[in-house]
């Protein structure tokens, strides 16, 4: 299977369309204890997870051994859990070929998150790898993000809805990344690109509202997944940090299906 396929068994499975981001704060955190917390995170929401998201800035800030503690916190995922590499790569040529070999051979993620400013030629390098999923940011979740993506093209349609109609032409693999803090641009994302699989950031910490995402997005297996990070990953600052990821992690899944219609 692929990782639109993978992903979409998991949700079904699981009855979950919930991403967990793995986003360490470096405040919190000495560099050397962030596998070990990521494990327990891992372990204590896997019930719930339909995927995993670590950004990869989160870890490449302390150097090579946030590397490292990247590299084992893959180790902790547990066999058939696809994860997402969010490192919302974007470059052209031979750049672009070697940010897909670094997602997708030396880290080996399921999907990642990429930029498609540049075009086709920025995204082609990882639409290579066959079977793995390419997130194009859309419409995405920060409040400046309108500056741009809003802006109304010669065609009549505003960037994000051009990226939404030529993202998804270049390869059934392409997905598109759609915050949840806009649910009137989300809608109108499902509208253009009806089988295209979303990865919808911005519930929870960023305010994005579950029953929004579902009433603009749909509920199908591997069409949709939602990502929370902080409100799971930093649900509570004590000692009881995982059970209360789980909980964190349960109730956004609980949320999101008491919101699929009848």
């Amino acid at each position: 299977m692929n990782y639109f396929e993978r992903l979409a068994a998991r949700s079904r499975d699981l009855g979950t369309l919930v991403c967990v981001g793995l986003d360490p704060d470096f405040s919190r955190h000495r560099v050397t204890e962030i596998a070990a917390y990521n494990r327990a995170i891992i372990e204590a929401t896997a019930p719930y997870a339909a995927c995993y998201k670590p950004n990869i800035a989160f870890y490449e800030q302390h150097g090579v051994e946030g590397l490292r503690q990247l590299e084992a916190t893959l180790d902790a995922v547990p066999a058939g859990i696809p994860v997402i590499g969010d490192i919302k790569r974007g470059d052209m040529g031979n750049t672009a070929t070697a940010y897909a070999r670094a997602a997708f051979e030396a880290w080996g993620f399921d999907a990642v998150t990429v930029n498609g400013y540049q075009g086709l030629d920025a995204v082609e390098p990882f639409l290579a790898y066959e079977g793995r999923g390419v997130y194009v940011l859309c419409r995405t979740s920060n409040p400046s993000s309108r500056e741009f993506q809003e802006q109304r093209m010669a065609s009549g349609r505003m960037l994000f809805e051009e990226v939404a109609l030529t993202a998804t032409a270049w390869s059934p693999n392409v997905g598109l990344v759609v915050g949840a803090t806009a649910p009137a641009e989300l809608r109108r994302v499902r509208e253009l690109a009806p089988t295209a699989s979303l990865l919808v950031p911005g519930v929870g910490a960023q305010g994005g509202q579950p029953a929004e995402v579902i009433a603009a997005a749909g509920a199908t297996p591997g069409r949709i997944v939602v990502n929370a990070s902080r409100s799971i990953y930093y649900a509570s600052d004590g000692p009881d940090f995982a059970e209360a990821a789980a909980a964190a992690a349960r109730s956004l899944r609980d949320e999101l299906a008491a919101a699929v219609p009848a």
